[in-house]
């Protein structure tokens, strides 16, 4: 990742009013995850480095380490996929 990318960890670009972003937290919390939380609706510079590290305009963006997971949907289907636990391990 580039300097002033998300640092190793979790970190979710997220905004106020995003039922998905819920899901994804709640669903982190019930693996005993803990995170970083960037508000893109409080913070414009913060979307516009979403965005140039994604490519990506919706929320949540998820970051483990630093791989881009994407978006709630994607998270879980790694999870079923099987992958996800190995990047969650990588933080530990």
């Amino acid at each position: 990742m580039s300097p002033g990318s998300p640092s190793p960890g979790i970190v979710i670009y997220t905004s106020a009013i995003c039922p998905y972003c819920i899901a994804a937290k709640n669903f982190l919390k019930s693996k005993n995850q803990t995170w970083t939380e960037v508000r893109i609706d409080l913070d414009p510079a913060a979307r516009g480095d979403m965005q140039a590290l994604t490519k990506r305009t919706s929320v949540p963006q998820i970051f483990i380490g630093t791989t881009h997971v994407g978006g709630y949907d994607d998270m879980i289907a790694l999870h079923r996929a099987g992958g996800l636990e190995p990047l969650l391990a990588g933080i530990a």
